[in-house]
């Protein structure tokens, strides 16, 4: 992909949240994204924890607040933007971008189990880093690349994340069924360096100030004894492997 694509990409994705700022600031409308909400954990049978690794891929939207929250989640070793879906020669953003690759971006999330299960991995993830009653949608972003869908890598993540969608619906816990798809066998690809750390790196860019910074408030607000105020780093947990 040419500079001069990527460039124009990300900075189209600015003036989305640039112009929802503006509408904030001249209406009477709140300056923030759809707020997490609080909802149950998961109730189902419990899940083993053999080692100090596990891994959860994961797709809610544009990949940098998704990757934010987790860097921000005491137990998390590694978040990392990817894509998700599709094959690996279409696994780039210039292309992933078009809607026709079947790839969602996605984040591959490393934690220890020993700290965080990947039930609350899950919870996070409905409550604060995306809305999961959002068909091919996340915001001002449309289309399949950015739908809702949990990748499992077991029969067992396969199962948690499952019964804990049906439990939520039951619940009614949405106001709207929750339309996350479940997509097993599928392989992650790392998204470019570029992307990764997009939200740390880049706090004021309007798109990451109206609709990703929310989350991280939402994140300390509703998982105080989780909330990691420094983030965990792409490259930092790389060097530390």
């Amino acid at each position: 992909m040419s500079p001069h694509t990527q460039s124009s990409r990300i900075e189209r994705r600015a003036s989305y949240g640039l112009l929802f700022l503006l509408i904030c600031f001249t209406t009477t409308l709140s300056c923030s994204a759809e707020p997490g909400r609080s909802i149950p954990p998961y109730s189902g049978p419990g899940e083993s924890a053999s080692s100090n690794r596990e891994i959860a891929v994961l797709a809610g939207g544009c990949f940098w607040g998704v990757q934010g929250v987790y860097e921000h989640v005491d137990g998390v070793l590694r978040a990392m933007s990817g894509y998700t879906g599709g094959g690996r020669f279409t696994a780039q953003y210039e292309t992933v971008s078009t809607g026709s690759t079947g790839h969602a971006e996605s984040v591959q999330i490393t934690f220890d189990p020993h700290k965080i299960s990947y039930a609350q991995i899950l919870q996070i993830f409905f409550s604060v880093a995306h809305d999961p009653t959002e068909l091919n949608r996340q915001g001002p972003d449309e289309g399949t690349q950015y739908r809702s869908a949990i990748f499992p890598l077991s029969a067992e993540q396969a199962r948690i994340a499952t019964s804990y969608i049906a439990q939520l619906n039951r619940a009614r816990v949405f106001d709207a069924a929750i339309v996350t798809r479940i997509e097993p066998g599928k392989v992650f690809y790392p998204a470019e360096e570029y992307h990764q750390d997009y939200l740390v790196h880049n706090p004021s860019n309007p798109y990451i100030v109206y609709n990703d910074l929310p989350k991280i408030a939402d994140l300390k607000r509703l998982f105080p004894s989780i909330y990691r105020p420094r983030p965990v780093l792409v490259l930092t947990a790389q060097a530390a492997r």
